[in-house]
């Protein structure tokens, strides 16, 4: 149990930390001369169910890194015809990136309803699966209606993820 474990921890850690280059390879531009960039280790994936733990906030600006690289590994796996699936866990201090614009505001304490509604909608029009954490919104006191009409209830966040892993998800954590 303890290699499985071990194994599992190494994948997470790997993951989290190659995604990015593996993600934003594919945006390089191309550059002449002996400045130019050579892939000596290509990526090909031939399935990819990924779950992105959403479980704190990490920005790069004003953007979520995790939506971020949810989109591009998206658009990755678009455009190499990889089979898979991208499901994200809204959980914790960032469970309120999945509010609605009136529930947004409240919690936030702001009028400018949620900045995350487009880049959520533009998720799941691209079939990315946005779940927030029943546990998260029994202690924000919210409710279904308090959420973006796009996003899934799960009943655990922590054994949402822990069933995707069994299940054979990579679980990246940005």
């Amino acid at each position: 149990m303890n290699k499985v474990l071990n194994y599992l921890a190494c994948a997470i850690m790997i993951t989290s930390v190659c995604l990015p280059t593996y993600a934003l390879a594919e945006d390089v531009k191309p550059i002449s001369g002996e400045d130019q960039i050579t892939i000596d280790v290509p990526v090909t994936l031939k399935v990819a169910n990924v779950v992105f733990n959403m479980d704190h906030i990490a920005l790069s600006g004003d953007m979520p890194i995790g939506m971020k690289y949810m989109d591009l590994l998206n658009r990755k796996m678009s455009k190499d015809k990889t089979p898979g699936k991208i499901i994200a866990v809204f959980h914790g201090p960032a469970a309120f990136m999945a509010l609605n614009d009136q529930a947004y505001n409240v919690n936030r304490k702001v009028t400018t309803g949620n900045p995350y509604k487009g880049l959520i909608e533009e998720l799941v029009a691209s079939g990315v699966q946005i779940e927030e954490c029943a546990v998260s919104l029994k202690n924000n006191g919210w409710t279904n209606k308090d959420l973006l009409p796009e996003v899934k209830v799960n009943a655990g966040a922590i054994g949402r993820l822990i069933q995707l892993t069994q299940e054979g998800y990579v679980q990246i954590q940005p």
